[in-house]
């Protein structure tokens, strides 16, 4: 009798799984707000040098003709505006207006004067990080990322070893004593490790609740659960613009974000331990209680037999793991890379997490370089997750997941690179253009994770998805970098990610499809698929 039987027989999506399911996808949307707040707590925002004719009432904005800027600061090719980090080399007498002409030298700033009719304080404003300094911008972003490729392996690791239930719950009180310690850091290096440690968190909150839920969920509701549970963080967006848009100061923004988490402590008293994790601990009757309540709450009988039954094979699986009785060597990472046909897609699945990871997390982090309504920006680039996820539960188990993700990324690809030809003066294209390829990349992260598990064999499946996405946190770590090119020219961003997703959506084509096929199990089999 298997654990999956026994779900069957006492509900797969019944009352109680389903209102367990939605307290643990609400944290998710707490996720998304720590992961995706940075684009307004560190938004770039317009400045210029501030030079030696300003005071202390001197705001952004000079006159509308232009005049003044041509003679304060050059011409910014790539940027298409007056250059915000360098100033002609002038002590801006009279004499020096009423000439007409601007000085024949430049001199970095080491000040500057903002544009505060959007935000009213952000970690760019209150720190000066613009021109030689926007790598610290990028560098925070990056080292969120770094917290959350760290949380996943250790927070993972713990939840295995002590449960899921404890490790869930002490990941969402550091997440609030952390958020709340980066809305009061005293300098950008605290900000920046303090952001860190709630990347982590973000792991331990986000991967054990999903765990806890599709352990709970029977295995034919299992791929809505999964995509619905996604849909949660897609909310995060909308939920993140929101707060944003009444909240303008980066410090109360980031406070306002995390102290709704106190009402998650409550947890601690609703969400289950896991059954699957109770067995293969020896837990049983424990496990035997949590099945008994499921049942209940569903009207469904549950026969102590069944338990019985459950709960002595569960045992004999365990005896078996801790007397040494599985076999002593286990297929490993190494083995990928052993044969020709193994290596060729493992590197090209790999290199699929890198692009989709580092694309997904690069347009959503990069929307207040589109132009236009930043705030209109960000809503949009999270609501075109909903036909994307809703795409994939329509049409992945029938048009087959090579078509799908070859021609999501390939179309992402061609939408990002198209938008190097949009005219200056027609941004709402620019933007439709990236919100086409935001939708794209969804609908192929979405899928990349049906199509890595049956590609691997069974023996390595485990393994090969740990690989793919620790390259996938690579490409997230990495994105910030890609994003900061913006200073240099505004569409450059967009063009790397559209030439990735256009070359690795191009590779995929290489994969066998998986649909309605024989999955390999064996390395042998893994070597021949395809």
């Amino acid at each position: 009798m298997a654990y999956d039987d026994v779900l069957i027989s006492i509900g797969q999506f019944g009352k109680y799984q389903k209102r367990i399911y939605l307290l643990l996808c609400l944290p998710a949307i707490s996720c998304a707000l720590h992961k995706l707040s940075g684009v307004f707590l560190q938004a770039k925002v317009a400045h210029r040098c501030q030079v030696s004719i300003d005071d202390e009432n001197s705001t952004y904005r000079l006159l509308p003709n232009g005049s003044v800027e041509s003679l304060l600061y050059p011409w910014d090719e790539g940027q298409g505006t007056w250059s915000s980090c360098l100033r002609y080399d002038s002590n801006y007498t009279s004499q020096y207006f009423l000439s007409g002409s601007p000085a024949t030298s430049t001199v970095a700033c080491s000040s500057w004067i903002y544009d505060k009719s959007i935000y009213k304080n952000t970690i760019s404003m209150e720190w000066d990080l613009v021109c030689d300094k926007a790598w610290l911008r990028a560098t925070s972003d990056s080292l969120l990322m770094v917290g959350v490729m760290l949380g996943s392996i250790i927070f993972g690791d713990l939840s295995d070893r002590l449960g899921r239930r404890p490790i869930f719950f002490i990941s969402l009180v550091l997440q609030v004593i952390f958020g709340v310690l980066v809305g009061i850091s005293p300098d950008v290096y605290t900000y920046m490790l303090t952001r860190m440690v709630v990347g982590a968190t973000t792991s331990g909150v986000f991967l054990v609740a999903y765990v806890i839920a599709m352990e709970l969920v029977g295995p034919k509701r299992r791929m809505f659960a999964g995509v619905a549970f996604q849909l949660f963080f897609t909310a995060g967006f909308l939920v993140t613009a929101g707060a944003a848009y009444f909240i303008r100061d980066w410090r109360f923004l980031q406070i306002a974000l995390t102290l709704p988490g106190i009402i998650f402590f409550t947890y601690w008293w609703f969400i289950p331990e896991s059954v699957r994790w109770l067995l293969t601990k020896g837990r049983t009757e424990e496990a035997k209680e949590n099945l008994r309540a499921v049942a209940r709450e569903n009207n469904k009988l549950l026969d102590e037999s069944v338990l019985e039954e459950l709960c002595a094979q569960s045992e004999v699986d365990r005896k078996a793991i801790v007397n040494g009785a599985e076999p002593a060597k286990r297929p490993s990472l190494i083995d990928l890379f052993k044969y020709p046909n193994l290596r060729k897609k493992s590197l090209i699945i790999f290199f699929l997490w890198f692009v989709n990871s580092g694309t997904y997390y690069g347009l959503s982090w990069n929307t207040s370089n589109l132009g236009g309504n930043e705030y209109l920006n960000f809503v949009i680039s999270g609501a075109v997750e909903v036909p994307a996820y809703t795409f994939l539960i329509l049409t992945l188990d029938k048009w087959g997941r090579k078509l799908i993700l070859c021609g999501a990324m390939i179309l992402a690809g061609l939408c990002l690179i198209a938008t190097v030809f949009v005219p200056y003066d027609m941004g709402w294209l620019n933007i439709a253009l990236a919100m086409g390829g935001k939708l794209a990349i969804s609908s192929s992260y979405g899928t990349v994770y049906v199509l890595t598990a049956e590609q691997f064999p069974t023996v390595i499946r485990n393994v090969g998805l740990g690989a793919a996405s620790t390259f996938a946190r690579f490409g997230g770590i990495l994105a910030p970098y890609v994003n900061i090119m913006a200073e240099v020219w505004t569409p450059l961003p967009l063009i790397v990610f559209g030439v990735l997703a256009l070359s690795s959506g191009t590779l995929a084509l290489i994969l066998p499809e998986t649909l309605n096929r024989k999955l390999p199990e064996t390395i042998e089999d893994g070597e021949s698929f395809g």
